[in-house]
């Protein structure tokens, strides 16, 4: 008996003992395993697995902003500048119905934990995901400022753990409204980054006018945004945002009656894909990014120490452009061009591009086509074959798309978009040099570059400033003798009529400017063209007394400036200032003004400049537009009609215009054109005519230049006494011009729209014609020989026209950009 208990005993020690290693070992991987957790918790604290957002970085967190461009109003948006698109929105410009949705579907115990939700943790590991994930609204925050994605298991462990920690941060340092506003301005839906965009992509409105079912269809796309997507797949999006209308109800923010009436509703989605080319004024904003990129260099933000970065720091620029001129020029474009590119197809000749390959080949090679084609490894001459075959492809057409379809080979698209005239115009306020209005092109979307900082030869267009210095310097007046006479400089001969100086300039007499630079010389005329702010390069040749420098528009305007100011030269600006994301001004801007010539030397150059538009090749600003305020102007065009110009002033405004094609080779012929005074003028006096209609703008056409007292009593400028002094010529007599062709041969413009987007309201007209279709080009030939059954134009007094400027004929410092649709 006492042998089996004695066995007993010792089979319960050995069971006991044997127990006693089970258990250390069970402990110890308990406890070895949670201070492994510990150490692996704290070595991702402290960052030894990669860095994380500190306390400072999660206070501020940045996401990629984009920069806004506002208008001079402060409140209409021109467009963004960015990475990322994306604009952020405070908690209180967020509709309840997105927070209802959001909470209701992603995390519906948001308020009652702390960043990480056990219960949610524990269902997900229950069912391997099938009944939700675990993430909380404010992990999913955590994941997105990290930037964390897939990987090996390992990496996606470490990743969740840093998760939970950025989760726990964000947590402490921040409200719940704050995390929830956080991360719909992170989230994205497609390419569309932030809530504010997407509801203006999907819904034409701001975040907080979302409605309840439009906004369950938002939120419903966070899980997969491309799988939902309302454009391409709206059943798979409909079928999503019921489901989140069914979460709403459960988590009791909606009821059963009101989701089901909710469901039975379609989409309802207006979708307008974010572009470059959309907006206000897209090649001044083209421009504006970059004078923004140099900004940003040489300024830090003073959190971070480092440069600002204008795509991805919020920044807020307002600039001069006024929404309704920039409108207002558009429609003058549109108008003009539309009939100067009808005109110009008319008088194309057949061989045109007869000796000018060489164009055609760099364009070829320049083109999206051959580089694509080139790194697929295609040869050279595969590459040239294809450039003759005819394809489908869309081209810009004056129509109401302002493009069409067709059928043409790459190379015949190259010379259509070659062939296409382009222009330049732009307005300022002479007085503050704020620039109202910009329009570098025909239309951005097809033509990219800007025209208002392309530098082009500007004709007669000088002439003024040549003018004015025989004022100041060479001590002559409106009543001095010019021309007459046969005058040489550099082996160059200029001899005919001449008049008074006032009659010179509104003839535009080459034989005068030629005497005047006899008398004054490039050099003076070229320090004084610098002096009024023009930068380009001037040649120190007689011939610049013609208008042969290659010049910018905005320095033209800037030189022009001191006319209307009175003698005072102001530099253009288009920026007033420049804010972070928060509103704090960083910068702002002031023109630069100086006295470059004396106010009675100003008013008497107004006065001759007067005389252009009152009797000289100006004359149609009266007679055929109607415009009859004060007002002094100067025409210009340069050999061949490459070039036409207009450069003019009100006592309020100041604009310029320039047309003529990319390649100066191709344009209007002899006959066809009055030079700027058809090319370019019109412009201006549709421009003028629309601000003038609208009182708003605080434009008056009765305002008047005043006469400075010293002049007072001087009998020459008495208005008749001046006139008489315009008219004293030799040679010509003032009989209105005709214009080019019938009246009216080219002045049935398509209903074409402007190329930004303005706000309806802007740009209803009640009275706008109805659309009338114009052909695409279908066939080249065919397209560039219409109308050419009308009545040839007769030719014009050449004394009008500045034909015999010695111009250096070379291209554009910069060709357009061709189309990258072939």
């Amino acid at each position: 008996m006492k042998k089996e208990i004695s066995l007993n005993t010792k089979n319960k020690l050995g069971k006991k003992d044997k127990t006693k290693p089970a258990i250390k070992i069970l402990w110890t991987l308990v406890l070895g395993g949670i201070a492994l957790g510990f150490i692996i918790f704290a070595s991702a604290w402290f960052g030894l697995f990669g860095k994380l957002p500190s306390l400072q970085e999660l206070e501020n967190p940045q996401a990629n902003l984009a920069s806004e461009i506002y208008a001079n109003d402060g409140t209409t948006l021109m467009g963004k500048i960015y990475a990322e698109n994306r604009s952020s929105a405070d908690f209180h410009d967020i509709s309840k119905h997105v927070i209802d949705a959001l909470i209701s579907t992603e995390d519906i115990r948001f308020y009652d934990h702390s960043g990480i939700d056990a219960i949610a943790i524990g269902r997900a590991l229950k069912g391997f995901g099938s009944e939700g994930g675990g993430s909380t609204i404010t992990q999913q925050l955590a994941k997105n400022m990290l930037g964390q994605g897939g990987g090996w298991v390992g990496k996606r462990i470490i990743d969740k753990l840093k998760e939970w920690i950025v989760a726990l941060k964000l947590e402490k340092n921040f409200t719940k409204q704050e995390i929830l506003a956080l991360y719909l301005n992170r989230v994205s839906w497609l390419n569309v980054y932030g809530i504010r965009n997407a509801a203006r992509v999907y819904f034409q409105k701001d975040p907080s006018e979302l409605t309840t079912d439009e906004s369950a269809l938002l939120v419903g796309m966070l899980s997969g945004p491309g799988k939902y997507d309302p454009v391409r797949n709206p059943q798979a999006a409909t079928d999503r945002r019921n489901l989140v209308l069914d979460r709403m109800v459960t988590n009791d923010v909606l009821s059963s009656a009101e989701a089901e009436t909710l469901k039975r509703k379609p989409l309802g989605i207006k979708y307008k894909k974010l572009d470059e080319s959309l907006g206000i004024a897209p090649y001044f904003r083209s421009v504006l990014s970059k004078k923004l990129i140099d900004w940003c260099k040489t300024h830090k933000d003073p959190a971070t120490g480092r440069n600002y970065d204008l795509y991805r720091d919020g920044l807020k620029i307002y600039t001069t452009i006024d929404p309704k001129m920039q409108l207002y020029a558009e429609e003058a474009v549109v108008k003009h061009m539309a009939n100067m590119q009808k005109k110009f197809n008319s008088q194309l000749p057949k061989n045109v591009w007869k000796g000018h390959e060489d164009i055609l080949n760099r364009a070829m090679r320049d083109s999206e086509r051959w580089k694509y084609m080139k790194e697929a490894g295609i040869k050279d001459d595969e590459i040239k074959k294809s450039f003759y075959v005819p394809v489908k492809m869309k081209v810009f057409a004056w129509n109401s798309k302002r493009e069409t379809d067709t059928v043409m080979t790459p190379l015949d698209s190259i010379k259509y978009f070659k062939q296409m005239m382009q222009t330049s115009f732009a307005v300022m306020d002479p007085i503050t040099g704020e620039v109202k209005a910009w329009v570098g092109g025909i239309d951005f979307k097809w033509f990219k570059y800007d025209h208002v900082t392309a530098n082009r030869q500007v004709g007669s267009a000088f002439k003024p400033l040549l003018y004015t210095l025989a004022l100041t310097d060479a001590g002559l007046t409106p009543e001095s003798q010019l021309g007459g006479k046969s005058i040489t400089l550099a082996n160059r001969t200029f001899s005919g009529p001449g008049g008074t100086m006032a009659y010179c300039l509104a003839k535009s007499l080459n034989v005068a400017a030629w005497d005047l630079m006899s008398r004054i010389g490039p050099k003076k005329t070229a320090e004084f063209a610098h002096l009024c702010g023009i930068k380009s390069d001037i040649p120190l040749v007689p011939s610049i007394a013609l208008g042969t420098a290659d010049i910018q528009l905005l320095e033209m305007l800037r030189a022009y400036s001191m006319f209307p100011n009175r003698g005072f030269n102001t530099e253009p600006i288009y920026i007033s200032r420049i804010e972070d994301k928060n509103g704090n001004v960083l910068q702002s801007f002031e023109s630069e003004s100086k006295q470059v010539i004396s106010e009675v030397d100003a008013y008497t150059m107004y006065k001759m400049m007067q005389g252009v538009v009152d009797y000289g090749t100006g004359g149609a600003m009266r007679w055929k537009y109607g415009i009859t305020s004060d007002m002094g102007g100067k025409t210009g065009t340069t050999n061949d009609n490459t070039d036409g110009w207009f450069m003019g002033y009100t006592p309020q405004l100041l604009a310029g215009a320039w047309v003529g094609c990319d390649d100066p080779f191709l344009h209007l012929r002899n006959g066809w054109t009055n030079g700027g005074n058809d090319m370019a003028m019109p412009e201006w006096a549709y421009f003028m005519q629309k601000v003038y209609a609208d009182k708003k703008l605080g434009i008056d056409p009765k305002a008047v230049f005043q006469k400075p007292a010293e002049l007072n009593n001087d009998p020459i400028f008495a208005d008749q006494n001046f006139s008489n002094i315009v008219k004293e010529g030799q040679g010509n007599d003032f009989t209105e011009e005709n214009g080019n062709g019938d009246a009216g041969d080219y002045e049935t413009t398509p209903n074409v729209p402007v190329e930004s987007e303005f706000n309806k309201d802007l740009t209803k007209d009640p009275n706008s014609p109805p659309e009338k279709k114009v052909i695409g080009p279908v066939n080249m030939m065919d397209e560039f020989k219409k109308d050419t059954s009308k009545t040839h134009p007769k030719n014009t007094d050449q004394n009008k026209l500045n034909k015999d400027a010695d111009k250096l004929k070379k291209p554009s410092s910069k060709p357009a950009k061709t189309s990258s649709d072939y």
